[in-house]
């Protein structure tokens, strides 16, 4: 089976966790018959330099179409 699963990795320690996270996933999928499809979306102080928000409507629509979210960290010092 397979799922579509939208990546927030966030701010501070949100992208070492979240990669981690992704490894255990991986490792879950060659052990079994399901799939993970990502996609990496943005959230907190990076959306704010890229978009001039902290959540854009494309990330909230990402993640509402998706099967989950794995979410990271958000609250940085922006």
């Amino acid at each position: 089976m397979k799922y579509n699963i939208a990546v927030i990795p966030g701010d501070g320690i949100g992208p070492e966790v979240v990669s981690e996270a992704i490894k255990v996933l991986d490792a879950v999928a060659a052990k079994s018959c399901h799939q993970f499809e990502y996609k990496y979306l943005l959230a907190g102080g990076c959306a704010i330099d890229e978009t001039g928000r902290c959540l854009p409507d494309e990330t909230v629509e990402a993640a509402k179409a998706s099967d989950a979210v794995l979410l990271g960290a958000v609250g940085g010092t922006k």
